[in-house]
């Protein structure tokens, strides 16, 4: 029977581990349990979505074939002299999954779950996403998983994975189209998940505490802690300076190209700059309204309200699209990949707004300029 993912990570967070992530961050523990409890469904989820087409799986396991950092490594990286690395890198991983203005859009949801700001969320994203993906490189591993196999485990726990977000975030993970609303209702239709749900991680808080313990025993008698600390701070400056994936989801490089606090050099960014729009953020920004914006549509009145939005993201996207033949091949491949990764949630949206009666006849025809903006710039 396949390991409970939302377990096995929780089993490293144990209480020890929280404290730890609340101090970095400044937060009062309870806060930030709240938050995490909610980030690593999140998180799973959005890397079931993933790896839900071919292109996403793969991307998913070369990711897990960079992060070279075992899961009880990263202990002496949270809070520790590698911390900074370990945030920017996790961060970096997230939006090359995910896109950048989804993860912005998942920290911005569970901040206001958990009641902290969004800059914070971000940053504990950033802890959390490399232990979520050494987990899931040690499942993919142990179980000899190829990346359809990684796939077919996180499609089936799913329904696992839906019931461990805690009550309230489900719909507004669902609202900001970071899951789709079938999860959503396993998560409203199993009400008393929340409850079992806390029991569960409290018990995986105290198994954790055990599985930690030992393994920093066998840690300190095999190894100084000095050099399991440069292993994996090695291995995450490799995956942030590796070469790219030819099927890798595009992200939004940093603004540097030069890391001298950390002496760490950065691959040089891909220019998707034309006549001084930023295509990239530009797409970014437009698909992050349209995602706002189509949850709202449940009658004609809100369909109409939305049109003139909605109509102004899509000649952002068209104008984009215009500006996108100027661009290398590298550039072309960029805005690309963000539109792909950010399509299949799109369409779900739009197919949920053509189905709603009344709607669907006022919002067709923006729906259809949209859809078809988006189909002109993923064969751009």
């Amino acid at each position: 029977m396949a390991t409970n993912l939302v377990s096995a990570v929780m089993q490293f967070l144990t209480p020890d581990m929280i404290a730890k992530i609340a101090s970095v961050l400044g937060l009062d523990r309870n806060l930030a349990q709240k938050a995490i409890s909610g980030a690593i469904p999140a998180l799973l989820a959005s890397f079931a979505d993933v790896a839900s087409t071919p292109n996403g799986a793969r991307q998913l396991t070369n990711t897990l074939t960079q992060q070279s950092a075992s899961i009880d490594s990263l202990k002496n990286l949270i809070g520790g002299s590698g911390q900074n690395l370990l945030q920017e890198t996790g961060s970096n991983m997230l939006s090359g999954l995910f896109g950048g203005g989804t993860l912005d859009a998942m920290a911005q949801t569970i901040g206001k779950f958990a009641g902290i700001g969004e800059g914070t969320t971000k940053s504990m994203l950033g802890m959390l996403g490399p232990v979520v993906l050494s987990m899931l490189g040690q499942q993919q591993r142990s179980a000899g998983l190829d990346a359809n196999g990684l796939a077919s485990l996180l499609t089936s726990q799913k329904d696992q994975i839906a019931a461990a977000i805690p009550s309230g975030l489900a719909e507004q993970l669902s609202t900001a189209g970071l899951i789709d609303s079938a999860t959503a209702g396993v998560r409203g239709a199993a009400a008393a998940g929340g409850r079992i749900a806390e029991a569960s991680g409290r018990t995986a808080y105290q198994a954790g505490q055990a599985a930690s313990a030992a393994a920093r025993s066998t840690t300190a008698s095999q190894w100084p802690y000095w050099l399991v600390a440069a292993v994996v701070l090695g291995g995450l400056a490799w995956f942030a300076l590796g070469p790219s994936r030819e099927d890798s989801v595009a992200q939004l490089p940093p603004a540097s190209t030069t890391r001298t606090a950390t002496g760490t050099v950065g691959a040089a960014p891909t220019d998707v700059t034309v006549g001084g729009m930023n295509l990239a953020n530009q797409v970014n920004t437009s698909v992050g309204s349209i995602r706002t914006l189509l949850p709202g549509i449940t009658d004609a009145a809100s369909a109409e309200a939305a049109l003139p939005k909605l109509k102004e993201a899509t000649a952002q996207l068209n104008e984009v699209n215009s500006r996108a033949a100027q661009l290398s091949p590298e550039g072309k491949s960029v805005l690309v990949k963000l539109i792909v990764a950010a399509t299949p949630t799109i369409n779900q949206m739009c197919d949920k707004v053509l189905a709603t009666p009344g709607a669907g006849t006022v919002a067709k025809p923006a729906i259809d300029e949209l859809r078809g903006k988006l189909d002109a710039l993923a064969r751009s």
